[in-house]
């Protein structure tokens, strides 16, 4: 399968953990040859989300810098009228489902790798 779903808040997890997760799974996915994962880390409603969410946005920047991942796409741009998102969309079907399409969620993060 080329899409995956990370969910960094699943266990509650401290932003160090969480990042930690991240670390690991994105390897592993990169490994698998996984083209696109959906990362849910919450905003900050609720506890730590907001803390893992700015990690995340920081470590996506330096990571595209290093041409780690190609690109990322904020839960607000995961739309089909942001023009990078229709490019995704446009190689990878499976996307179609994701239940966060097209509802601005400021709480998901879609990395492509």
């Amino acid at each position: 399968m080329d899409y995956r779903i990370l969910n960094l808040k699943e266990f509650s997890p401290t932003t160090q953990q969480a990042m930690a997760v991240f670390e690991i799974n994105i390897s592993t996915y990169r490994l698998e040859g996984v083209k696109v994962v959906k990362v849910i880390h919450g905003y900050g409603s609720h506890g730590v989300g907001g803390g893992i969410c700015s990690s995340l946005r920081n470590k996506l920047k330096t990571m595209k810098k290093n041409r780690e991942i190609k690109d990322y796409l904020l839960g607000i741009e995961w739309d089909i009228s942001n023009e990078r998102c229709i490019r995704i969309l446009e190689n990878l079907k499976d996307c179609y489902g994701d239940e966060d399409l097209g509802k601005q969620n400021p709480g998901i993060t879609i990395v492509i790798l």
